[in-house]
């Protein structure tokens, strides 16, 4: 993969801190989130965004679903520091849905 293949995404955890990732994996793991988290409250939670990605997975990218738990948590995290995606602190466990 060429560096020019990658793009800076954020951390909601770690602030002002960026780092590179794949793009072609990680627009495609946002566009299945984005399908996938409703657009209000109560949202999903970690487990059942996996369950509902699954069948969405392109296998060229993630055969067998490998790594797919990976690339859901780090897109996640930029969405949530972009404020796209927003998480309900007080839930147990944690459930996240669309702010748009």
């Amino acid at each position: 993969m060429k560096d020019t293949d990658k793009i800076e995404i954020e951390n909601i955890n770690t602030p002002g801190q960026t780092t590179r990732v794949g793009a072609e994996k990680y627009h495609a793991m946002r566009d299945i989130l984005l399908k996938i988290l409703p657009k209000s409250a109560p949202g999903l939670t970690a487990k059942e965004m996996l369950e509902a990605m699954k069948p969405l997975l392109p296998q060229e990218l993630w055969p067998n679903g490998e790594k797919s738990g990976w690339w859901q948590k780090t897109v996640q995290l930029d969405l949530e520091a972009k404020g796209i995606l927003v998480r309900d602190p007080s839930s147990k466990p944690l459930r996240w849905w669309q702010t748009r």
